[in-house]
């Protein structure tokens, strides 16, 4: 009897296995993007020239008058006006699968990765800093190319709202009519885009955060190792500035041209490529369209007159 007990007492002190792990962080990944999906619903919107409540006359610090367009919560009340709360989680499915998937390839690859590195004896923290960052990019593109088209699925879905059409319902109906109409290369619409942009992400901000680190940071200083900990995470918001517009062309391209009145004329051109798009954008001023929720001003190049 008591070496049964001690039995049970092991079992219960066990580690929680891998598997329980797993479940843990889809479980986690799931609430996550479920709280933050009205900010991206809104975010799409935006990003498709989608502005349907009028501009306010605002001033700035230095009591200028502009026009500002409506913040976030003024944009999330008009959705749940028009569509109710459950408006709000629009195309909230794809993304809840596309995170599932990307959190078990990131970490099936991950592992093989790590068995592979740790064969290879790095001499450097330079040539350390290149090889992990090689394999966090090969991660990403095999995570990227997993859940693209759920990507695809659920800006589509989203973007419905300009137009109020019904053409994408479900997840299922979703492939179907993708796949009739585009074949395969539907799912994969602005992945090249998408793709650079995380990429161009990875390495600016792991390379600069080693070079601050090593050469900017000086080691006599007491509160070193705390910089050099928060030195990626501000780098990461940094450069996330810079490749915004990769993902704005991305969400623009998955949108164009698919029947949907956000990517038609006269609200929006129809794109031959990615690149097109982005020269259209950058000749508009637009190419940071969608990277604010508050405190939006009116482009100016359509600035109207402000009366007194």
């Amino acid at each position: 009897m008591e070496v049964s007990g001690q039995a049970i007492d092991v079992e219960q002190d066990a580690p929680p296995t891998l598997v329980d792990v797993d479940t843990a962080v889809l479980l986690l990944g799931a609430g996550v993007t479920a709280f933050t999906h009205p900010l991206l619903y809104v975010k799409l919107l935006i990003q498709v020239g989608h502005e349907p409540l009028p501009s306010t006359v605002g001033t700035t610090m230095f009591g200028r008058r502009v026009l500002y367009l409506p913040g976030f919560f003024s944009y999330a009340q008009h959705i749940v006006t028009v569509d109710g709360k459950r408006g709000l989680f629009r195309g909230l499915s794809p993304r809840i699968v596309s995170s599932a998937i990307s959190t078990v390839v990131r970490s099936k690859v991950k592992q093989q990765v790590e068995i592979l590195s740790k064969r290879e004896d790095l001499q450097t923290s330079l040539r350390k800093v290149v090889k992990e960052t090689s394999h966090e990019m090969i991660i990403q593109c095999l995570s990227r190319v997993a859940t693209h088209p759920f990507h695809v699925m659920s800006v589509r879905c989203m973007a419905q709202f300009v137009g109020r059409e019904v053409k994408y319902g479900g997840m299922f109906s979703c492939m179907v009519k993708i796949f009739k109409e585009e074949g395969v290369a539907g799912f994969y619409v602005g992945l090249m885009p998408h793709v650079v942009g995380e990429l161009l992400f990875l390495w600016c901000c792991n390379l600069l955060a080693h070079f601050i680190n090593t050469y900017a940071v000086d080691e006599s200083f007491s509160q070193a190792s705390a910089i050099r900990s928060y030195t990626k995470f501000v780098m990461g918001i940094a450069v996330s500035v810079l490749t915004y517009p990769f993902m704005l062309v991305a969400d623009l391209m998955a949108v164009n041209n698919c029947g949907l009145a956000a990517g038609l004329p006269p609200r929006s051109p129809i794109f031959r490529s990615w690149l097109h798009c982005w020269n259209h954008l950058s000749n508009k001023g637009h190419l940071f369209r969608g990277s604010s929720f508050f405190f939006r001003r009116v482009p100016v190049t359509s600035l109207p007159d402000i009366e007194d």
